[in-house]
């Protein structure tokens, strides 16, 4: 088959219809044919030949031109498309390196092979060109919500006609056992679209959180303005969901507003959802506020918030405590899912328990090392104090409100807390020598005596081995394991050791060691606060 006049309009003719019935650019088709020409002219000339086609996108013709690149001597291998200085100016006048020479030769008869090898070269620029198409299509919409029919179903896992494209519905993105027949009609979140070398695959969800939040959308004007935000959402998928919103109009209740007239709109959602139960949650900065409202509808007594840690502490009345937590622990999971806190419950009862064995063991500790009879050592507790530290040095006056303490009392107790601690400081100082800590740690400012013994216990004797210490070993923290919070128990932890704390002393160590360049710290700090003021400023 030869490009002839006869047919050269043919060639943009199905150009324009490949890329019409595809939805491409014909541009992209036409391109494909010329590199389909170009190979079934080298298959002709010969493959070391560089033969290029132009087809002029106003007439259809093909033009075929040899080019040969103009090259050092010593560079010269491929002499089908490449001469020497010498040899091109037989063609060129005054030929320079890098220069090319362009001659227009014969078209090529395509025989059946060739025409075959070009028809694939089409077909597979055409299927690329397609499947950048879908990428770019479907990446702008990842995040949103898509209609589309149902294929057929592979090992659980739904094929999804989304128009354009396929996308698939995996198993463990489905509500609870929902079962779809082909042809059924299905709206499904857009996860996630990868581009992979079989096509751009598109990933389809039922069960994200994001899913019931674009729904909402879709049927709540208010959130689509921007007037109604969904803070979070915290889902048991095809069971129970909670969602937390805020207005920024004082007018509209964001409650109300998600319910809709008689529950028309959330009930949408519900149907959509296989009926999942939905709590609509007004979101609250204050996080125990915010908490007391996750939990409904159970009734919630007292919140203890411990922002290091990020875990809160919620009592509730005896008969609440099941309700709290919910049928296999939904309603709590639900709620620190929501607020992003690991949450205990107890009841009122256990609570006082607590409380009165904190108490007994408070007692017992002043009655023990200050030598004092029950009923004082329980005035002290009462009034607050938890440990020898806060009676040996807080000022007199804080003592003195107790009754039936006066001066000289005071100046007894604070006289025997001193003690006590001082012959504690003592004893760990001896013991922390015998395992061996050295004069280095030991007269480290910023250790206490106990600290420096429950370092030598553990093997850390020197100032070095105290600089190599990560400050979360020293002061604690929490480690996520498949998505559950475990903790990490400091070393210095129990004498209230603070993060920051921590990372000071170690710094502090390692620049008397020389190890860090304090002017470097400096410069860091410096650093830290302009980004901090930055971040006010927005």
């Amino acid at each position: 088959m030869a490009i002839t006049s006869a047919n050269q309009l043919e060639l943009l003719q199905t150009a324009e219809a490949v890329a019409r019935e595809k939805m491409i650019d014909p541009g992209l088709v036409v391109e494909a044919m010329e590199e389909s020409l170009a190979r079934a002219a080298k298959s002709r000339y010969g493959s070391e030949m560089d033969i290029r086609v132009s087809i002029d996108r106003k007439t259809g013709r093909a033009t075929f031109t040899r080019v040969r690149t103009v090259v050092e001597d010593e560079e010269l291998e491929n002499y089908q498309a490449e001469f020497t200085v010498e040899q091109a100016k037989q063609y060129m006048d005054d030929p320079k390196v890098g220069d090319t020479f362009v001659e227009e030769v014969p078209p090529v008869e395509m025989g059946r092979i060739a025409a075959q090898s070009a028809k694939q070269v089409i077909l597979q620029k055409v299927r690329e060109a397609e499947r950048d198409r879908q990428f770019e299509e479907f990446q702008d919409r990842a995040g949103t919500i898509i209609n589309g029919v149902v294929k057929r179903e592979e090992y659980g896992n739904v094929i999804v006609d989304v128009g354009r494209g396929e996308g698939i519905l995996r198993r463990n993105e489905k509500i609870g056992r929902e079962s779809y027949r082909n042809g059924d009609r299905i709206r499904c979140y857009i996860k996630d679209v990868r581009r992979e070398t079989r096509g751009p695959q598109i990933f389809l969800s039922r069960t994200a959180p994001e899913f019931m939040a674009e729904l909402f959308k879709m049927e709540v004007p208010e959130i689509y303005d921007g007037i109604i935000e969904i803070k979070a959402v915290a889902r048991d998928p095809g069971s129970r969901a909670k969602i937390a919103v805020i207005s920024y109009d004082g007018s509209i209740d964001p409650v109300g507003a998600c319910v809709g007239m008689r529950g028309s709109r959330v009930q949408a959602v519900v149907n959509e959802l296989q009926g999942e139960k939905i709590d609509i949650i007004p979101w609250n900065e204050d996080i125990p506020t915010f908490l007391v409202n996750a939990l409904q509808p159970a009734e919630v007594s007292k919140v203890v918030l411990d922002e290091d840690a990020e875990r809160i502490e919620v009592v509730v009345p005896d008969e609440q405590l099941s309700l709290a937590i919910g049928r296999r622990g939904q309603n709590v999971r639900l709620a620190s899912q929501l607020t992003g806190l690991d949450i205990d419950i107890m009841t009122e009862e256990e609570e006082s328990a607590r409380r009165q064995k904190e108490f007994e063991e408070r007692t017992q500790l002043f009655m023990d090392t200050l030598d004092l009879d029950e009923f004082f050592a329980q005035l002290l507790v009462a009034e607050g104090f938890t440990n020898l530290e806060e009676v040996a040095y807080v000022e007199v006056d804080e003592l003195l409100v107790i009754d039936g303490v006066d001066e000289d009392t005071a100046a007894e107790l604070q006289t025997r807390a001193r003690e006590h601690l001082e012959a504690q400081a003592k004893k760990a100082l001896e013991n922390a020598r015998e395992l061996g800590a050295e004069d280095s740690l030991i007269n480290f400012e910023g250790l206490t005596p106990q600290m420096i013994e429950v370092l030598a216990k553990d093997g850390v004797k020197t100032l070095e081995d105290f600089a190599t210490c990560a400050d979360w070993e020293l002061a604690g923290g929490w480690t996520t394991v498949d998505g559950e919070r475990i903790k990490d128990d400091g070393l210095l932890e129990p004498f209230d050791m603070a993060l920051e704390e921590a990372q000071h002393l170690v710094m502090t160590a390692r620049v008397l060691l020389g190890w860090v360049d304090p002017t470097e710290l400096e410069a860091d700090a410096e650093d830290d606060e302009a980004v901090e003021t930055e971040d006010e400023q927005v």
